[in-house]
């Protein structure tokens, strides 16, 4: 007697399409379920643990996070609530895995096209800078930076003015390269966002862009790193209009060029000077 075969293995009926419906609908009802909970105090760790853990299974989730409402201001609160515990630093390992899961699910809104503006609009990065100061070395605070700066790199795409303030600052340019996930993913980013065929940089975003690798490179690890990431475009003459139109993005390229052909990291005089109107057009 030949048994029934299961309905998950029926291919093509209506059956097999039930069931998997009824899968996504059960993951969706759970991804709003956990959702729902980040603004209820006492089931918001449980529910930042398992959203963090399984993000990658809800393709929803970022706009869900973004546009439910009370959400992004429950998670604003996990960034604030541990804001006492940097200076004197006092941060426990538990802490610091609840207010890390907090800053993935902001990775995960950072990343998607659809929240990443707004995300920036709403100034966001501003609340975790803090974070990227910090200077204990307890394993608690290297996993707090490690997790801010992903939240960076997901940005560093569209928000090359947010990195370069993050550069600017000296404690914020040895956090980015002493670590090789984020220097390389920076690193690729930057190179990605100049050379892309599809959408030329403007040149307040190219000068800002120029200002990135220019910072990068007062720091040991940029000229062995960017000696493979750097743009080619930027030694061809292919922005040149930019340059004939702006004196300073010239000088600056020029002291780029300068530096990555020294072979070693030597800071700028110039670089105040020229960084200034990296931000404001």
């Amino acid at each position: 007697m030949s048994l029934p075969s299961s309905p998950s293995l029926v291919r093509g009926g209506k059956v097999g399409t039930e069931v998997v419906q009824a899968s996504v609908d059960q993951k969706m009802t759970s991804m709003e379920y956990l959702v729902l909970n980040l603004c209820d105090p006492t089931l918001r760790e449980r529910s930042l643990a398992e959203l963090s853990k399984e993000r990658e299974m809800f393709p929803d989730l970022a706009p869900l996070l973004w546009y439910s409402f009370g959400t992004i201001a429950a998670l604003v609160q996990e960034i604030l609530r541990i804001y006492p515990a940097l200076s004197p630093p006092t941060l426990t390992s538990a802490a610091s895995t609840r207010v890390c899961n907090a800053l993935t699910l902001f990775q995960c809104v950072a990343s998607r096209p659809e929240t990443r503006s707004s995300f920036i609009e709403a100034d966001i990065p501003l609340y975790l800078y803090p974070f990227l100061r910090t200077v204990d070395k307890a394993q608690a605070f290297e996993q707090l930076r490690l997790a801010t700066l992903g939240v960076i790199g997901a940005l560093v795409k569209v928000s090359t003015f947010i990195l370069l303030k993050v550069l600017r600052n000296e404690l914020g340019l040895h956090r980015c390269c002493d670590t090789r996930g984020p220097f390389y993913d920076i690193a690729f980013a930057l190179q990605k966002r100049v050379n892309s065929p599809d959408e030329r940089p403007s040149a307040r975003l190219l000068r800002c862009i120029i200002q990135c690798y220019l910072r990068l490179l007062d720091h040991p690890r940029g000229h062995a790193v960017l000696k493979t990431w750097f743009p080619s475009v930027l030694q061809t003459g292919t922005f040149n209009d930019y340059l004939t139109k702006d004196p300073s993005m010239q000088e600056c390229l020029q002291q780029l060029l300068a530096k990555m052909e020294a072979g070693s990291p030597i800071r700028s005089l110039h670089f105040l000077r020229c960084s200034d109107n990296a931000i404001i057009p």
